[in-house]
């Protein structure tokens, strides 16, 4: 009995959407910082808060020190990456550090439309899905752009090239 070839695996290909760090000393000084920012924002609560200078300054000094140390340590334990992942029958694109990462199979995609600087998903459930590039690392974007160009034609998903004018 004659065994159907297998389609070629795609393997799954991963790209980051903008500088990430992986020297691990960096993390590991990225987590000390945050804590160190967070320990600060708690002194000034335990301490200063009933000082007698101005209490909304205060709390302002505190909040940022609070929310700027949690994202110290969001991103030293690489959490805080923004990526596109294109694999063999899906695509998950993590567009915002502090959101899941979104996953589009190729049977809901119904379209893809590639901008000069962003690609749009157009969902069968009636969703868009913007991609936004920046202008710093053309190369890497373009690269993008051609491997889910691949994955359109692979997957037979309707893709339109939209020149904007300026």
């Amino acid at each position: 009995m004659d065994k159907l070839p297998e389609r070629k695996r795609m393997e799954t290909k991963y790209f980051p959407l903008g500088n990430i760090e992986k020297n691990r000393l960096i993390n590991i000084m990225k987590v000390l910082f945050g804590i160190a920012c967070i320990a600060v924002a708690l002194y000034w609560v335990i301490f200063r808060i009933n000082s007698t200078g101005n209490f909304g300054t205060i709390r302002i000094t505190i909040l940022f020190l609070s929310v700027f140390g949690f994202y110290q340590i969001w991103a030293g334990i690489r959490k805080a990456e923004r990526y596109i992942k294109i694999g063999k029958d899906k695509i998950v694109l993590k567009k915002y550090i502090f959101l899941q990462p979104l996953g589009m199979a190729a049977s809901e995609t119904e379209k893809i439309e590639f901008f000069s600087l962003k690609v749009i998903f157009f969902l069968k459930s009636g969703r868009k899905v913007m991609l936004r590039f920046g202008t710093m690392y053309y190369e890497s974007n373009e690269t993008i752009r051609d491997e889910i160009a691949k994955y359109a034609e692979e997957h037979k998903i309707p893709t339109e090239l939209i020149q904007e004018e300026i």
